[in-house]
């Protein structure tokens, strides 16, 4: 009898294990689309500038499109993420996403582009909530903090795909037909979705592994009461703007002017330069993996968030002000900018330690804003302020910069970094455990 029973109890933990993996695994499927349209702009920027006629100004304004729409989201992502969960998320996600994608490779001009950046926009924005809604209810809450570097991890081989192998692809084939296809992708996934992905573990009959003793009945069934309760919880602010500074700048060069920069003022090719920012990408996907394992390990979170944050100021004054050339010094820059830059994984973990168990999806949105309002600002102003000393030069359709043009947008983006920092030392220390007080 008990031989069975324990026979019985594998072949459900094993039911158990393949269900949450095998969602966790399509999410991040998704989450790898979501990076690579936040970065191939930046890889196709000068095709973007030539085919659409359009000024710095008006490249940052396209890329940030993305941005803009994925910031208003964030908070009903959140929303949506805690009300009707993941399994709507990702499917509607993956079916706008893949539309706009599409739409955006078959654009004539450039308003239909920023359409079809628009829907892109719009249908990640609710991808990584659904994500970190998904860990927070299918995992145990003492490894949040590791499945949210894992999850950062993973997502950001979709951004490292949309630097050097983007780069070779696009020496095969047009930049209309990798979206075209991108698009294709994004439908089958919202098709997948459909079939395999269940909100909870009670869904499929399973026990939740975690359990909020009291506290579960202390949670108002009116979403608006709920998300006033988490907008108006303080402590959750300090990591809004971590985000905004951090991320804001970070994704404004990785994700859009890294590119131009290494071809304007060091003279690389598009392959080389895409080299550069692979670097930076494959160390900011290992950074937040390793951010996110030390801090669950070491069971502190604010100590690590203000050394990545004081990390991550330190490289812009690095790439600045100090010597170095493309290659070994280049590479070795552009690492330390991704590793530090990733840091910001630790918000999330702080965040949903903060409000209560059930509202984990809207206190991670609330911090989440901070990451694409400050891009989609700092985009476009990073243009803005290299046109303002533009002086006309034009090769082949496309805007060439100087040196003076960059070095002033890289002066905002330090000063993004610092208000990270200041921010940094204003986050809640929750010791990796929920502190919702009620």
């Amino acid at each position: 009898m008990k031989q069975t029973a324990a026979i019985s109890s594998e072949t459900e933990n094993f039911r158990f294990e393949l269900a949450r993996w095998s969602i966790f695994a399509i999410l991040i499927l998704t989450y790898i689309l979501v990076y690579f349209h936040r970065i191939a702009p930046g890889v196709v920027s000068e095709f973007l500038m030539a085919d659409f006629r359009i000024s710095g100004t008006r490249l940052g304004a396209l890329s940030a499109i993305y941005f803009a729409v994925y910031a208003l989201m964030q908070i009903p992502s959140g929303v949506i993420a805690d009300t009707l969960g993941t399994r709507t998320s990702i499917i509607s996600g993956n079916l706008v996403a893949g539309l706009g994608s599409i739409l955006f490779g078959i654009a004539t001009g450039f308003e239909m582009a920023c359409t079809g950046r628009f829907l892109v926009g719009l249908g990640v924005s609710v991808v990584f909530i659904a994500i970190m809604k998904n860990n927070s209810v299918w995992f145990h809450e003492r490894v949040f903090g590791i499945l949210s570097g894992l999850t950062l991890f993973f997502g950001n081989l979709g951004a490292v795909m949309a630097a050097g192998p983007l780069a070779q692809v696009l020496t095969v084939f047009h930049w209309r037909t990798v979206f075209i296809g991108i698009g294709l992708l994004s439908l089958c996934l919202a098709l997948v979705g459909f079939l395999l992905v269940r909100n909870k573990p009670q869904d499929m009959g399973f026990t939740p592994p975690n359990t909020y003793t009291g506290r579960s009945q202390a949670i108002n069934h009116n979403w608006l009461t709920n998300l006033r309760s988490v907008v108006m919880t303080l402590r959750v602010w300090p990591g809004f703007w971590v985000q905004f500074g951090m991320i804001g700048s970070s994704y404004t060069f990785m994700g859009l002017w890294g590119m131009p920069y290494l071809r304007d003022i060091h003279n690389l090719d598009r392959s080389f330069a895409a080299d550069h920012m692979t670097i930076q990408l494959l160390s900011f996907a290992l950074g937040a993996l390793f951010w996110g394992w030390i801090s669950d390990k070491i069971g502190r979170r604010k100590p690590f968030l203000i050394s990545a944050a004081a990390a991550y100021v330190l490289s812009w004054i690095i790439l600045m002000y100090l010597p170095w050339t493309p290659g070994i010094s280049g590479f070795a820059i552009f690492a330390f900018m991704g590793f530090s830059a990733s840091g910001f994984v630790i918000t999330f973990a702080a965040a949903k330690e903060i409000v209560h168990p059930q509202l984990s999806g809207m206190g991670v949105s609330v911090v989440n804003t901070g990451c694409f309002i400050g891009t989609a600002l700092a985009q476009p102003l990073f243009g803005y302020i290299a046109d303002l000393t533009w002086d006309g030069t034009i090769a082949n359709d496309v805007r060439i910069y100087s040196p003076a043009d960059y070095q002033n947008g890289f002066i905002a983006m330090i000063l993004l970094s610092i208000l990270a920092l200041v921010a940094a030392f204003r986050v809640s220390e929750t010791y990796c455990r929920n502190s919702f007080k009620g």
